[in-house]
């Protein structure tokens, strides 16, 4: 049983110092980068890519899909994502947008105008969720008591998360509104609102309006696997007792229960990852316009750290042309897998790092995207 509130839930990315990169060997090249990193055993497989603007400039993957077991992991193999689902969600709503199917700062008692709404919500708007400032906490609707009884419930996946939505508003926030607070809570109901808008559910509304557009076929939900053959795709690893145990996708502790997954709960190759990165290094690709991207990665203002719609963004050295520019960057995990993603938009580059195992693996995947930044950014 996952216990602990960033095991439980996921957590806001750790942003490394890339302005403080390692001294690299003048031969470094992605390739021994990824092999030096994998050489400590971070996981049973990792996998990484460099993209530009023109897409995917290198992609590798070393290791094994299960721990123990022979079988090699591929570049076909689908990734579990985690929080950087966030940024997906946030772009599924930003369409809707562009759509005029919904608007920026939408207030919460709009978009949930069939819930007994509290006063105390009162300008509350669904930007504040994006942004994790609208005094939503996750211990006050999604805590460990939701979580032993959610992967049961009947009803279907929209009334799973209108009810999390009527528990959260029904009362005043936990928190309060305008500081920052990150939780996937905001996440939940920011689906919820996603699937009042389309009459729909969450799910369906990435498939048409993410997915579909953007060319990903092998984007899905919960735990990966590939076709009808779970074997044919690495699996997580839950650790235990300094050991790590293989995840069949079929078992119920593989993932987070399914009402979280607009939090976090996307796979995806890595290629078709790489697509909707790509829409960060193109001004929208001509999927969002330039001026829906600008309002995904600004960041909100107030005290906290800077956090805009799915991404945490700060100013680097390395991210800017020529000098400090904005570099958009999250991590997410299920404690299962772990995913590391750094955008640079001004110089059309970013860095993803995988693994199939969180414990270790999150501390791999930061330590491969530093020395694939410096590679990048070098040559």
């Amino acid at each position: 049983m996952i216990t602990t509130r960033r095991a439980l839930l996921g957590g806001l990315a750790v942003l490394p110092p890339f302005c403080a990169l390692p001294a690299l060997a003048r031969t470094e090249t992605a390739d021994t980068a990824l092999d030096t990193v994998f050489a400590a055993d971070p996981a049973p497989a990792m996998g990484a890519m460099i993209i530009g603007r023109t897409g995917v400039q290198w992609s590798a993957v070393r290791g094994v899909r299960r721990q123990g077991e022979p079988d090699a992991v591929t570049l076909d193999d689908r990734w579990h994502l985690g929080s950087n689902t966030k940024a997906m969600t946030a772009a599924l709503f930003a369409r809707l947008v562009e759509q005029g199917r919904a608007r920026w700062a939408m207030p919460l008692t709009e978009a949930f105008a069939h819930l007994a709404v509290d006063p105390a919500w009162a300008g509350a708007t669904v930007d504040d969720l994006m942004h994790h400032r609208a005094g939503l906490l996750d211990a006050d609707v999604i805590g460990r008591d939701w979580l032993m009884v959610a992967r049961s419930d009947p009803a279907g996946l929209p009334q799973q998360r209108d009810v999390i939505a009527a528990r959260a508003l029904a009362r005043p926030p936990g928190g309060p509104r305008g500081t920052f607070a990150y939780g996937n809570a905001n996440y939940m109901l920011l689906g919820a609102v996603i699937e009042r808008i389309t009459g729909g559910s969450w799910e369906d509304a990435m498939r048409s309006e993410v997915f579909g557009p953007l060319g990903m076929p092998s984007a899905g939900f919960g735990p990966p696997q590939a076709g009808a053959a779970p074997r044919d795709n690495a699996w997580g690893h839950r650790a235990s007792l300094g050991r790590r145990t293989a995840m069949a996708p079929s078992d119920p502790g593989a993932d987070n229960p399914f009402a979280l997954a607009p939090a976090g709960m996307a796979h995806m190759t890595l290629a078709d990852y790489a697509k909707f990165i790509g829409v960060f290094l193109n001004e929208g690709d001509g999927w969002l316009t330039p001026e829906t991207l600008h309002i995904l990665t600004t960041p909100a203002a107030g005290r906290g750290p800077g956090y805009a719609c799915g991404w945490g963004v700060v100013q680097q050295p390395w991210a800017g042309q020529s000098g400090p520019g904005p570099m958009l960057a999250h991590e997410g995990t299920n404690t299962m897998w772990h995913a590391f993603a750094a955008v640079a938009p001004q110089r059309g580059l970013a860095v993803v790092t995988l693994a199939n195992d969180y414990t270790t693996g999150g501390t791999g995947c930061q330590q491969l995207g530093q020395r694939l930044i410096q590679i990048s950014t070098v040559a």
